[in-house]
């Protein structure tokens, strides 16, 4: 009987050393993302949540919030035409952007990720540059090369007579989002195509070995084999592409200050504007951020659903 109890009792202090022993394997992880924990509530969770308390004050962001409006700057955002406009930017230069950067992105690492290609550590660092260059720098640059007068691009063109004289392409109000937008487009091209290649270097060779000797060709390859299958990585990219996309800020800030007049203006260029420059009303500007937000989740959510169903189809 004394021996029983003696080996329970050993059992229950094996059985205390192993719980301790993972407990304070726990309290370590804890401890070592306490600080991101940190960082995160203070500058993530808490400007999100001080925004919806802003955006029911009228409020220039200095002195204490005294001035109650409730929902008022919601009723007047609905009826700002500004406001639609840069909206309506936004999302033409999301669209401008996925519409041509992904199809470049795909065909880039399809070449790239050729077997038979030398240099191909040399051309895809060379695609990645504009990734890792200051977005400032990229549209000061960006400035001059597009610049109406002694600009770079249309040197070039009329060299080549192509145009009979120079065009405006960040002072019109026809060319100038596009250009942006193209701009932007060239400059996260490289991480599209890092994107693109993980997913085509996931595809086991024994698909295609097994396809070449079915007697596929290239072209069936691609079609029924290489598309398929990356769909999945690619509904990724695609919700990836279009959040971003709807954040353009940086090169529409220095090449044209949301120009000529507001044909530029994007909503998070709006929001800053709204806030900082002029007489600033942070309760506005809040209500316009909040309200663009729910739009980007709502979009979110969508493509959420887009990559699901491409997972799934994948997975066939």
């Amino acid at each position: 009987m004394s021996r029983a109890v003696n080996t329970a009792s050993q059992t229950d202090r094996t059985y205390s050393r192993l719980l301790k022993r993972e407990t304070q394997k726990k309290l370590w992880a804890y401890v070592f993302i306490l600080p991101q924990t940190i960082m995160f509530m203070a500058f993530v969770a808490y400007p999100i949540v001080m925004s919806y308390v802003y955006s029911m004050y009228e409020w220039n962001g200095i002195g204490p919030r005294e001035n109650f409006v409730g929902l008022k700057y919601y009723g007047e955002l609905m009826s700002d035409h500004i406001f639609w406009n840069a909206y309506k930017n936004s999302f033409l230069f999301m669209l401008t952007t996925v519409v041509t950067q992904l199809p470049a992105a795909l065909l880039l690492a399809l070449v790239l990720n050729s077997p038979k290609l030398r240099l191909k550590v040399l051309y895809r660092t060379t695609y990645f540059l504009p990734v890792v260059t200051s977005s400032a720098v990229v549209a000061a640059v960006m400035r001059y090369i597009f610049g109406q007068r002694n600009g770079v691009f249309n040197e070039a063109l009329m060299m080549l007579n192509l145009i009979e004289k120079p065009v405006p392409w960040l002072s019109s109000m026809d060319y100038a989002l596009f250009t942006i937008a193209l701009i932007s487009s060239w400059k996260w091209l490289g991480i599209k195509l890092v994107y693109f290649l993980a997913g085509l270097q996931s595809i086991p060779n024994e698909v295609y070995e097994a396809a070449m000797i079915d007697g596929a060709n290239r072209r069936q390859t691609l079609w029924y084999i290489t598309i398929p299958l990356i769909m999945p990585v690619g509904a990724v990219i695609l919700m990836l592409s279009v959040v971003d996309g709807l954040h353009a800020f940086d090169l529409v800030k220095v090449m044209t200050d949301g120009g000529p007049g507001i044909a530029t203006q994007t909503v998070d260029l709006y929001i800053y504007t709204t806030a900082f420059a002029g007489i600033p009303s942070i309760g506005y500007a809040s209500a316009a951020g909040i309200f663009f937000g729910l739009s980007i989740f709502a979009v979110s959510l969508l493509l959420g659903w887009i990559v699901k169903t491409a997972n799934a189809k994948g997975g066939k």
